[in-house]
C-alpha cells in the first residue's frame, strides 16, 4: 500500500487520535477522523488543534492541503483503507474495564467493513479485546480475518509533553489476527512510522502495552512507598534516590510524588487485573502498588496538616493554594490527577482551597464545580496559610514561592535547588517551609 494511494481513517481525534491522524497526514496519507464531538470536528476542519502538543498552523496547514478532514458521519467509513481505533479506555465507577467506547466504534466499522479493509484497536485494553470483542462485531459482516479483511492490535504510546519521542519515531508494536493481518498492519503503518515491531499475535501486542505501564506503575508504587518509610524515619527520600542512582547498573531512577495521573498509569494495570480475576488469579503485585499509589493524595494531605499544625494554624478555615493541577509537569491533562483527591481531602477538614496552573485555566471537581485558576501574584502566596506544589510546571519560580510563601510543602522536590530549602534543619524535604 503506497502511502499516496490510501486513505487512513481514525476514529476518535483525542490525545492519541489526533497525533496518528497529523503524523500520517504528514507522510502524505489523506486522513479521514471521526468524532462524535460536533466540536472536535468543527475544530480540526477549521485548523485547530485541541492537543497542546499540535500546534494550530500543523493542523490547519494539513487541512488546507486536503489531507486531513473530519467527520461525524461513520458511514464514510467504507471510503478508508487503512481504519484505526483510538477511543477512550476508562474504569467504571466499580472498578472493572468500560470498552463501550471499543464497542460502538467497532459496530460502526462492522457497518461499513469491506473487502480489503485494514482495521486496527489501538485503544488500551485487556487481552483478548481484539480476538473476543472486536473480531465477532465485524465477522457479521461475513468477511473474514486474514482474507478478506485484515484485523490488528497496535497499542497506543503517547507521552503528553514529550518533545523527543513522538508518533513517527516512537517504536511501534502490532501484533495480527493472522500473520497476514500483521504483515499487512506493519506494512500500512510504515509508512509514517520508523520503526515497525511485530509480535506474534494481538494478544501479545496487548499484553505488552499493559506490561509497559504496569512496570512504571509498580516501580513508582515501591518509590512512593520508600518515601513513606523514609518520612517515618526522619529521612530525605530524594537525597537517597539520588545515591542510589549514582549506581551504574542495575538501578533505575523513579521519583516519588503525589500519586499517580493520566489515562494510562491508574487504569492500564488494572485492566489486567481485572482479567486475571476472571481467570481466578490476583495481581499482588499491580495491586498492591496500586493501594500504595492512591494512598499519596492522602499522605500530602496529612503533610499540609502537619506544616500548619507547626505554625498553629488549624486545616480548618486556612487558605491553601494547589500549584499545579495538571497531572504532569508542562501538560494541560488533568485526567486522574492526584491533586483532585488533594483538593477533597483539605476541603473536607474545612480548608478554603485555591489553585494556581498555567495550562489548565478551569477546573471541574468531582462536585461539579468549575474552579478558576487565581493569578499567581505575590499577594495571592503571602495570603495563603500553606501553597501547596502539586505539579512541578517549568514555569514555577520556586525561589519566588519559597519567599512569598508562609508554608510550603513539595509533593515534587521542585524546591530542591533553592538555597534556602537546602539549607533548612528539616531533614525531610516534603515540608520546606513551615
Amino acid at each position: 500500500m503506497r502511502s499516496g494511494d490510501a486513505t487512513f481513517g481514525v476514529i476518535g481525534l483525542g490525545y492519541v487520535g489526533l497525533p496518528l491522524a497529523v503524523e500520517a497526514a504528514r507522510n502524505g496519507i489523506r486522513v479521514l477522523g471521526f468524532d462524535v464531538e460536533h466540536g472536535v470536528v468543527e475544530g480540526v476542519n477549521g485548523g485547530l488543534s485541541h492537543i497542546q502538543d499540535l500546534p494550530h498552523e500543523t493542523v490547519a496547514d494539513l487541512v488546507r492541503k486536503g489531507l486531513l478532514t473530519a467527520t461525524t458521519d461513520m458511514s464514510r467509513l467504507r471510503k478508508c483503507d487503512a481504519v484505526a481505533i483510538c477511543v477512550p479506555t476508562p474504569l467504571s465507577r466499580t472498578r472493572d474495564p468500560d470498552i463501550s467506547h471499543i464497542l460502538a466504534a467497532a459496530e460502526a466499522v462492522g457497518d461499513a467493513l469491506v473487502e480489503g479493509q485494514l482495521v486496527v484497536l489501538e485503544s488500551t485494553t485487556y487481552p483478548g479485546t481484539t480476538r473476543e470483542v472486536v473480531l465477532p462485531i465485524l465477522a457479521r459482516s461475513g468477511l473474514e480475518a486474514g482474507r478478506d479483511f485484515f484485523l490488528c492490535f497496535s497499542p497506543e504510546r503517547v507521552d503528553p509533553g514529550n518533545a523527543v519521542w513522538r508518533t513517527g519515531n516512537t517504536p511501534k508494536i502490532i501484533g495480527g489476527m493472522t500473520p497476514e493481518c500483521a504483515k499487512i498492519g506493519a506494512a500500512f503503518y510504515s509508512c509514517f512510522v520508523e520503526r515497525m515491531v511485530t509480535v506474534s499475535s494481538v494478544e501479545a501486542a496487548e499484553l505488552t502495552k499493559i506490561l509497559e505501564n504496569a512496570f512504571r506503575a509498580v516501580n513508582i508504587g515501591l518509590v512512593n512507598e520508600m518515601a513513606l518509610i523514609a518520612d517515618r524515619l526522619g529521612l530525605d527520600i530524594w537525597e537517597v534516590i539520588e545515591a542510589a542512582d549514582t549506581k551504574p547498573f542495575g538501578f533505575m531512577k523513579f521519583t516519588p510524588g503525589p500519586g499517580l495521573g493520566g489515562h494510562c498509569l491508574p487504569v492500564d494495570p488494572q485492566y489486567l487485573s481485572w482479567k486475571m480475576r476472571k481467570m481466578d488469579h490476583r495481581t499482588r503485585l499491580i495491586d498492591m502498588a496500586s493501594e500504595i499509589n492512591a494512598e499519596m493524595p492522602t499522605f500530602v494531605a496529612g503533610k499540609v496538616r502537619e506544616a500548619l499544625n507547626g505554625v498553629g494554624k488549624p486545616v480548618k478555615g486556612s487558605r491553601i493554594l494547589l500549584l499545579g493541577v495538571a497531572y504532569k509537569k508542562d501538560v494541560a491533562d488533568v485526567r486522574e490527577s492526584p491533586a483532585m483527591d488533594i483538593l477533597d481531602h483539605l476541603e473536607r477538614d474545612g480548608a478554603e482551597v485555591q489553585y494556581h496552573d498555567p495550562h489548565v485555566p478551569e477546573w471541574a471537581t468531582r462536585d461539579s464545580r468549575t474552579l478558576t485558576s487565581a493569578p499567581l501574584t505575590d499577594d495571592l502566596l503571602r495570603e495563603a496559610d500553606a501553597a501547596v506544589i502539586v505539579t512541578d510546571h517549568s514555569c514555577f519560580d520556586a525561589a519566588r514561592i519559597l519567599s512569598r510563601s508562609a508554608v510550603v510543602v513539595d509533593a515534587r522536590n521542585a524546591t530542591a535547588a533553592v538555597p534556602a530549602a537546602n539549607s533548612t534543619a528539616r531533614p525531610q524535604r516534603w515540608i520546606v517551609k513551615g
